[in-house]
Formats: C-alpha cells, structure tokens, sequence
C-alpha cells in the first residue's frame, strides 16, 4: 500500500495516545515518546520518557484498558534517562518484568558506564535560548536523576526472521552511534520502524520539523550515529516512528536523506 510521505497528525494533544497502526501505539510528550504494542491482552512497552513522566507512563497503559501485570517485555532503544526514567515506578507495579536491550547496552543500563550527555556540555551551549528553555523543562523532569535499571539484560535470542518473542514481534536493529548499544525496532507486520534517538522527527532544541539527527553533542560517537543512517535506510519500513516529534510517513531512504541534509 501507497503512503503519502510527511508527518502521522495526532487527532489529541501532546501526551495523548496515538494509533500508528493496529495495536501500535505511540505515547507523544513534548519531550519524549514511548510506544506500546499490544497483541490481545498483552503488551510490550518500548521506552518509558523521564522520571518525572513516571505517572503519566502508569497512566498511558491505564487508558489502553489494560494495568501494568499486561506488560509482558520492556525494550529499551537506549539507556539515557529520558528513555528509561519511568521505569522504576513500573517495575514496583509489576515485579518481575523483563527489561532487554541491546547486549552493549546493558552495562549503560545498569550504570556500570554512562554515555549520557553531561550538565557541563549542556552549559556550554546555554547561551542558546532553545537549549536553555529545554534544560530548564528537561531538569525539572527528572533529567539530572540517576537512573540504574540494575534488571537489564541482554535481548534473548530471536525466532524466525529476528523477531523478538515479546508482543508485536519486533525486530532489534543495532544502530549503534548515539550509544554504543543502540537499537531500533522494526515492526515488519505493519512497516515501522521505532528509530528512538538514531533518528528523530523533532526536538525542543530544533525549529525543524521532519526526519533530522539530533544535535551533535547528545551522540556519544557522532560518526557512528552517520553512519547508522545507512542501516536505516535499507529497512522495508515507510513509518518513522521516533523517540522524539512526530511519527513520520514515507520511504526510509527518503527519510534517511532528508536528515542528511539537516
């Protein structure tokens, strides 16, 4: 089937639930996204926003009809805070739940290294009025907290054709670059693909709107981030799904050069 290319409109406000495609669900905030899949009544959450976005996190799986015991799997794109910060608060609600990642990204997870952007780094470019306006919004979420998801683990080994056996079958793409354990998600069934941080459709930071790389110094190897681009664009996906803006209709190469020129 044919898609027109250009952003996936949300019919509510920021924060609100949206369909991207049956059973795909993307939870959009200002700041960060996170995304449920539910095949009946289980669900696979990928991500989980600020610590401060905790509440709201709970609250998004409350308004699909189902309570945090339904999450069968956390997937994780990558250890930074605003990816990981509600977990805590979830993992209390539903002990036992398994958090999987990328192998290279467990030790992130668990703190044992962090590849996070440092408040010195942000400083230094908070003459910038957008970087200031977001670092003020991103600390008062819980941007500074120190997060340690001690129950990470590797993703299991994969079924036919990669898929992971946690609800909605995604399949991990390491794109490594923005940390060094990054990974995508690709939902073959519907042709999205959840990029997180290795490509994104928006950011406080940007005034642009439509596929872009983040600023350079919130990768921790800019050159890797590039170079993952070209992973990307090889997917049989025409969903952008990120973990930042809007989900994005068209052709993943058009996406991936697009951002190339951003």
């Amino acid at each position: 089937m044919t898609r027109s290319a250009g952003p996936v409109r949300a019919r509510r406000a920021a924060g609100e639930l949206l369909e991207v495609a049956p059973g795909v669900f993307c939870v959009r905030t200002p700041l960060a996204n996170w995304y449920l899949l539910r095949a009946g009544r289980d669900l696979t959450l990928v991500d989980a926003g600020y610590p401060g976005q905790a509440g709201l996190l709970l609250s998004s799986i409350a308004r699909l009809g189902h309570e945090p015991r339904d999450v069968r799997a956390v997937l994780v794109t990558h250890a930074h805070v605003d990816h990981v910060g509600g977990l805590p608060d979830l993992l209390r609600a539903a002990p036992g739940l398994p958090v999987l990642l990328d192998p290279v990204e467990v030790a992130h997870a668990r703190r044992e290294r962090v590849e996070q952007v440092g408040t010195a780094t942000v400083l230094r470019h908070a003459w910038r009025p957008r970087v200031a306006a977001w670092a003020v919004r991103a600390v008062r979420c819980g941007g500074t907290a120190h997060v340690r998801v001690r129950r990470a683990a590797a993703f299991p080994a994969p079924s036919r054709g990669g898929a992971l056996d946690v609800p909605g079958g995604p399949v991990p793409v390491p794109t490594p670059g923005h940390t060094s354990g990054h990974s995508a998600f690709l939902l073959p069934e519907h042709g999205i693909v959840l990029t997180g941080d290795a490509l994104v459709t928006g950011h406080p930071l940007s005034a642009e709107r439509g596929p872009q790389l983040l600023e350079g110094f919130f990768h921790h190897d800019p050159a890797g981030t590039v170079a993952s681009l070209d992973v990307l664009a090889a997917l049989p996906a025409d969903v952008v799904a990120p973990g930042h803006g809007e989900p994005w209709r068209g052709p993943l190469d058009r996406a991936v050069a697009r951002a190339r020129r951003s």
